[in-house]
């Protein structure tokens, strides 16, 4: 009986219990915050300037769609433009399609 020792309980703090659940959810939040800034608001912000991009297209501008095709918008339909991509021929694209507007004089 020498060997074994005896074992008692010890008491826990109430006040310590409180902090170590907050201590605990603070590397989530952290981590939400980060993701906030670091991916969430850019892709909010690229996604305001492609709208306002779209919004402000006009016939004669010289756009790049997402497959690669550049040409000149010759009529634009709320969901549809009309893109000449040489003379006399016309592709109509959704306007979500294009990407980039390029500056005037790039396209002959």
């Amino acid at each position: 009986m020498f060997l074994i020792s005896d074992a008692y309980a010890q008491a826990a703090a109430p006040a310590a219990g409180a902090s170590g659940g907050l201590m605990s959810m603070l590397p989530l939040v952290l981590m939400f915050v980060v993701l906030y800034f670091v991916m969430i608001r850019p892709q909010m912000k690229r996604q305001k300037e492609t709208k306002a991009m779209l919004d402000a297209l006009a016939k004669g501008d010289e756009v790049v769609t997402q497959g690669g095709v550049i040409g000149k918008i010759a009529k634009l339909d709320d969901t549809f433009a009309r893109i000449e991509v040489a003379n006399g021929v016309e592709l109509q694209v959704q306007r979500v399609a294009i990407i980039q507007v390029l500056p005037k004089g790039s396209y002959k």
